[in-house]
């Protein structure tokens, strides 16, 4: 039995003041002084950290901020003497996507490797435009042998990436026709039905350990130089980075350790990467064009077994070419990308990311082919739920940037520019803190899809794929609750 999935972290503490969201004022001028007094009480154990942080005035903001919400010492104060404020620095954070919520999670996790737990009860609406809207199935939770990452059964997170074969193809000499999966019958020198795909014999895969592949760091951010530590983060986590030709070559890294875990994104305007270069990597991505077919056929040509995706953005036209290119026997990888907020790019009223993955997945549906071609969608993949919620809506993988970034305490500044002073100083970043945020951020992500699959009950991250029934999305559910007495919502 292949070693079961496993990554290895450690806690990477912030190099900058930690900015929180809650605090508590102390009016001690009417204070009792009280024996028991209720910040003793504190579940978080903030008041006894209380004497070490004010040894250092720096850490005193950092103290005040640490409150974890849970409403405790504010609601059983005796005199009434205590407020929980929220922090102006943390509300400034991130936009009205990237909200400050997401990024204080997505620090968390980086330096702890563990899935946050947050306190306040009621966080606001249960329902909300893109990922919000739509809700998992928990029915399985209560079976103690898929509790998630603390269950008996193991729930695997490995995926394909690659064409699979339409049919299957036997020897003759077994005495086995071959046979489609659709059930048409090939046997060769006889004619009959025949799906698109003729070449179904010259498949090409891979697998990797969880579906999350770490895309090309943000063009809307110049800082910082994330490189090197991206790919020794899919090292270790043993995923793939995708790297601009312009990258290499990588200069202080070990190329055979860190190439098989690299796909270069090819660009016909950037420099080339040596042919004996790109043979050491198992997948190549190239961007969308007039001439993307030619030059899918001319790298299938001079690397058979290389598994080759093709880059679309789902501006206007986007959806309509991915399903044009997903039924062409060249194409066997698809990675569709939104922009930063999940949104149709150039688009006045965009799609979200979920509907688009849904409308391509269904229309590959209608047209028998959804099965031999592997789906990537990136843009506005902020957390780990909407990756578990992304491959629900068709999508086999998902790529993230924006979060690796966040993980090293950016703040998302609108303004990110050479020369600009970054109150997270990612301009001088070390590598090896880069590298144990990334690679803790990922496990908490994989670790977060095992409880959510554990939860829905499923053991594998295949058969999650396009399973809408495990889920449930807002706009279904108001229209057959009011769709017949108000109609459709505007």
């Amino acid at each position: 039995m292949p070693e079961k999935y496993h990554i290895e972290t450690k806690p990477v503490l912030p190099r900058r003041p930690r900015v929180g969201k809650f605090g508590v004022v102390d009016w001690r001028e009417d204070c009792a002084r009280c024996h028991n007094c209720v910040k003793k009480a504190c579940v978080y154990d903030r008041y006894r950290q209380e004497a070490e942080y004010l040894r250092t005035l720096e850490a005193v903001d950092a103290l005040f901020f640490e409150c974890m919400g849970c409403f405790s010492c504010v609601q059983n104060c005796t005199k009434g003497l205590l407020r929980l404020v929220v922090n102006p620095v943390y509300e400034a954070l991130g936009n009205s996507y990237w909200t400050p919520d997401i990024i204080h999670t997505t620090w968390t996790q980086a330096e702890t490797a563990k899935i946050p737990v947050s306190g306040a009860g009621y966080r606001g609406p249960f329902s909300g435009p893109g990922f919000d809207g739509m809700w998992t199935d928990m029915s399985e939770i209560v079976r103690p042998t898929r509790d998630g990452i603390h269950g008996r059964e193991y729930i695997s997170t490995a995926v394909d990436i690659g064409r699979k074969p339409a049919y299957l193809t036997f020897d003759r000499s077994m005495g086995i026709l071959p046979m489609s999966l659709t059930g048409v019958s090939r046997v060769e020198g006889q004619e009959g039905p025949a799906t698109h795909r003729q070449d179904a014999d010259a498949t090409s895969c891979l697998s990797i350990q969880m579906p999350l592949i770490l895309d090309l760091p943000s063009p809307h951010h110049t800082l910082p130089k994330l490189g090197p530590a991206l790919r020794e983060a899919a090292v270790r986590t043993d995923i793939i980075a995708l790297a601009s030709p312009s990258a290499w070559p990588f200069d202080g890294e070990d190329t055979e350790r860190v190439l098989p875990h690299t796909a270069f994104c090819l660009n016909p305007e950037q420099p080339v990467v040596p042919p004996e270069s790109l043979a050491k990597t198992r997948l190549l991505e190239t961007y969308d064009g007039p001439d993307v077919i030619d030059r899918l056929q001319r790298l299938k040509d001079k690397y058979p077994e290389m598994v080759v995706s093709v880059r679309v953005p789902l501006d206007a036209h986007g959806v309509q070419r991915a399903i044009d290119l997903a039924v062409r026997a060249e194409v066997e990888v698809l990675h569709v990308v939104a922009d930063p907020n999940g949104n149709q790019i150039g688009v006045q009223k965009p799609l979200f990311l979920k509907d688009m993955i849904r409308r391509i997945h269904t229309t590959l549906i209608e047209k028998g082919v959804r099965d031999e071609i592997t789906l990537i969608a990136g843009g506005g993949i902020a957390l780990p739920e909407h990756m578990a919620k992304a491959i629900i809506c068709g999508a086999d993988v998902v790529s993230i940037d924006l979060p690796l970034m966040i993980a090293l305490e950016c703040h998302l500044c609108d303004q990110c520019a050479p020369g600009m002073p970054c109150p997270a100083r990612l301009d001088d970043v070390p590598r090896d803190y880069a590298v144990g945020r990334m690679v803790n951020l990922i496990a908490a992500w994989h670790d977060q899809l095992i409880e959510v699959m554990g939860a829905m009950g499923m053991r594998e991250a295949r058969r999650l794929r396009g399973d809408v029934g495990r889920a449930m999305f807002f706009e279904d559910l108001e229209e057959d609750t009011f769709g017949k007495l108000f109609g459709k919502r505007k």
